[in-house]
């Protein structure tokens, strides 16, 4: 809790009520759920979203006291009525608040990073340069202390990776960077057109460069380019007063170096900890033996788990460039993994093929926890709206590992129907989309088979060909509309009568009784699986 309080502390998160020596460790980041009950991992961080009024965060405390929580943060500002400091001391749980223009997801992002809950790795951790490998807010911390300014590093789009402490020493344009986890778009147009950029990826030397003139009270910055050979990293800037001296210039040179061994390294692990949660995640997906072995490595052993599948449908814009929708899929399943980590502490997400698979460990009944999966997903889903246009198909609750591939293939079922429909942003359990599927499975075994259009069917498309006629979408209004004569003609956009005489004509060339219920369902069972085409 200490290293939240000195990284985060200030800029993102004030202290309400923190006994720091009460938590020396933190673990997994949970976002508060209204409707539902959490059994807590110890020691867990929870999110307080939605969380207001002296009354309901005192209330949220005290249950959160009792399953060992160790902090609850919820929006500035905050009530500091005696009730809920009294709640805060007597729970246990410390009570902190998020800066107003802060975003949640960005912040449980930090969180996460900060506390690093490596599930499936080593327990050795090597350091560089005395700090802990990949830890780039300590690295942050000891790049100001060496040069004795604030600093933040980031990544090649000049986002936050990480930043020191002591911002309040910085400008407006420095909070609101952190606040984004991003420099804002006119500054970095403002530094664009002052050459700033060409200037720090020409030099290995670090850049002096004049305060910002958007607005007042800005100062300077110092930065320098974090290089690993010839590739560009990312960039480390400190907000400075002024020009630097020879011995601070060369402090920040030498630090990039170190910065640039970090971040080879963070880049190195994530890869194999990624390639090794994907391995894991497949296995338990087979079902089987082996599957208990891959959930105890993913922390999910002895869960009730929910499969997800998430993949992208077609844009509809023309555009199917392979590398673009690649793209896409990786960025949209690390999002989805953001998205059930939040909610779902001990979730395992990994992208296998175009499909984006989630194992959701939720409490409840299988319904509950079906519809509650659900949920999750739509809630993603209306977050990332339509740009990368995506579907998920929701899999059964599942206890006994060896059975989680029924889970998978409930999932997978699901996201075929939707993806065939290509509605963006929809998710379905499989019971809600049942029939749809068991068509498109006949389909395939017709496919398989190479089975001909034959019968009644058969003769109504010859005729059509023929003659130009329009029998089959005679039939179709007809059969939508349950033999509802005056239904299925303004379907048809014709007289009853003309539907009656075109009814009477289907009949005659297909050899078709269609009072025989028999032969109705056959001919519409025959239309779905063939899929022919009607004008």
């Amino acid at each position: 809790m200490s290293r939240i309080l000195n990284d985060l502390g200030g800029t993102f998160l004030d202290v309400v009520v923190a006994d720091v020596s009460a938590h020396e460790q933190v673990g997994a980041v949970v976002v508060h759920d209204h409707g539902q009950n959490h059994t807590l991992l110890p020691k867990a961080l929870v999110l307080g979203i939605g969380v207001y009024g002296a009354s309901g965060i005192a209330e949220l405390l005290r249950v959160l006291g009792t399953q060992s929580a160790a902090a609850l943060i919820v929006r500035a500002p905050v009530d500091r009525e005696p009730e809920v400091l009294n709640a805060a001391r007597d729970a246990g749980v410390a009570l902190l608040a998020l800066a107003e223009n802060a975003d949640w997801l960005q912040l449980a992002d930090m969180l996460r990073t900060i506390v690093a809950q490596d599930d499936v790795g080593d327990e050795v951790t090597s350091t560089l340069g005395g700090v802990a490998a990949g830890d780039l807010f300590a690295l942050a911390n000891a790049v100001a202390a060496l040069i004795d300014a604030p600093v933040t590093i980031e990544d090649r789009r000049y986002r936050v990776l990480a930043f020191s402490g002591r911002q309040d020493e910085a400008d407006a344009a420095r909070i609101r960077t952190i606040l984004d986890r991003q420099v804002p778009e006119v500054y970095l147009r403002e530094d664009e057109d002052r050459g700033v950029f060409k200037a720090l990826y020409q030099t290995e030397e670090p850049l002096y460069i004049e305060a910002s003139k958007i607005s007042e009270n800005e100062i300077p910055r110092l930065a320098i380019a974090v290089r690993a050979g010839d590739e560009i990293l990312g960039s480390i800037w400190a907000a400075v007063t002024g020009p630097p001296s020879t011995e601070r210039s060369q402090a920040l040179a030498d630090a990039a170096k170190l910065v640039a061994l970090h971040l080879l390294r963070r880049r190195a692990g994530a890869d194999v900890d990624h390639r090794l949660r994907s391995d894991l995640v497949a296995t338990a997906l087979e079902g089987g033996p082996k599957a208990a072995h891959a959930l105890g490595r993913l922390g999910l052993l002895g869960k009730t788990v929910n499969v997800v599948a998430m993949d992208i449908v077609d844009h509809g814009d023309g555009q199917t460039d392979p590398s673009r929708q690649a793209r896409e899929r990786q960025q949209l399943a690390d999002a989805f993994a953001m998205h059930l980590t939040s909610v779902a502490p001990r979730s395992a997400t990994a992208l296998l093929g175009d499909v984006s698979y989630g194992l959701v460990s939720l409490t409840g009944d299988a319904d509950q926890n079906e519809q509650r999966a659900k949920r999750l997903a739509a809630d993603f889903l209306k977050r990332t709206g339509t740009r990368v246009p995506a579907v998920i198909g929701i899999g059964t609750a599942i206890s006994d590992p060896i059975r989680l591939n029924e889970s998978r293939t409930r999932a997978d079922r699901a996201l075929r129907v939707l993806r065939t429909r290509g509605t963006a942003g929809t998710a379905a359990t499989m019971s809600e989309v049942h029939i749809d599927a068991l068509v498109l499975e006949l389909q395939d075994l017709s496919l398989a088979r190479h089975d001909p259009v034959t019968g009644p069917l058969s003769l109504i498309l010859e005729y059509d060909e023929r003659r130009n006629g329009s029998l089959l979408a005679t039939l179709k209004c007809w059969l939508n509309a349950f033999g509802d004569i005056h239904a299925a003609a303004a379907s048809a956009g014709v007289h009853h009568n003309t539907f009656r005489y075109r009814l009477k004509r289907l009949s005659e060339v297909g050899k078709i009784d269609l009072e025989n219920p028999d032969e109705r369902f056959a001919l519409m069972l025959q239309m779905r699986l063939m899929n022919p085409a009607v004008e």
